[in-house]
């Protein structure tokens, strides 16, 4: 199995921070990131490679990040005009990578994971088709954010909608997929009708009806760091556990 960390966007809600910085990189509590993430994927044994997919704008950054054991590739973007969108990105890599066939870990590089992905890899072999990391939101009106997904008695999903105005659950979809090789091979046929190649989710919305495809509901901790607000809220958490004192503003001072 491999790893691919999807961090090819441009965080324009991140501005100016992110003009020239990549925001999977920013600090928090005084670490990139990514490495919190890269923690967590190394806890799977099952993975033998890890690779991460950027643009032209930040690729340099990220191979000066990058520990030996990931492999870095530029998707040849500059601007948030002509990107490839985070499911064409998955194709470029596949393609690039030689990865055809392959079982993939797919997660957003600027996802904090507080559960355990060993227990999610563990479900998902168990189920034998492919998986997506479900959250149960108390908050209901927070719902239309996310992609709500509906599971039957066998945690297979049923239902799956992307920011619907009437979610028909409270659990959210996160960006953070176990793939087998077999479904992957169905990407060329999503792209080639003309979907959406931007979002993650979409390609699961898609699959869903196509594959069987799975949820794993998780209880730990999950955060998706999208805007200022939430950067703040992840940096001054994890400040708090490395004993480090809290902040009002996010800086990168």
């Amino acid at each position: 199995m491999k790893a691919l960390i999807l961090a090819a966007g441009y965080a324009t809600r991140l501005r100016p921070l992110t003009d020239s910085f990549p925001k999977m990189l920013l600090p928090l509590a005084e670490r990139p990131m990514l490495d919190y993430l890269l923690d967590r994927i190394q806890e799977v044994d099952e993975l033998d490679e890890i690779h991460l997919v950027t643009n032209g704008r930040f690729a340099q950054a990220f191979r000066d990040w990058a520990p030996e054991d990931v492999i870095v590739h530029d998707d040849g973007t500059t601007s948030n005009e002509d990107r490839l969108g985070a499911i064409g990105d998955i194709a470029f890599t596949i393609e690039r990578a030689g990865l055809q066939g392959e079982d993939l870990f797919v997660v957003a590089g600027d996802n904090l994971i507080g559960y355990s992905l060993p227990d999610y890899v563990a479900f998902w072999r168990e189920k034998g088709g492919s998986a997506i990391a479900v959250y149960e939101v108390e908050d209901r009106s927070l719902l239309p954010q996310y992609g709500v997904v509906e599971l039957d008695d066998d945690d297979r999903v049923v239902g799956l909608e992307e920011k619907p105005a009437e979610p028909k659950s409270n659990l959210a979809a996160t960006a953070a997929y176990l793939y087998r090789g077999a479904d992957l091979e169905l990407l060329a046929r999503y792209l080639e009708e003309g979907n959406a190649p931007d979002a993650p989710g979409n390609f699961a919305v898609w699959l869903h009806t196509r594959a069987p495809l799975y949820g794993y509901r998780f209880s730990g901790e999950w955060h998706d760091i999208g805007d200022l607000g939430q950067l703040l809220d992840a940096d001054n958490l994890l400040r708090s556990r490395a004993g480090l004192p809290q902040r009002d503003e996010y800086s990168l001072d």
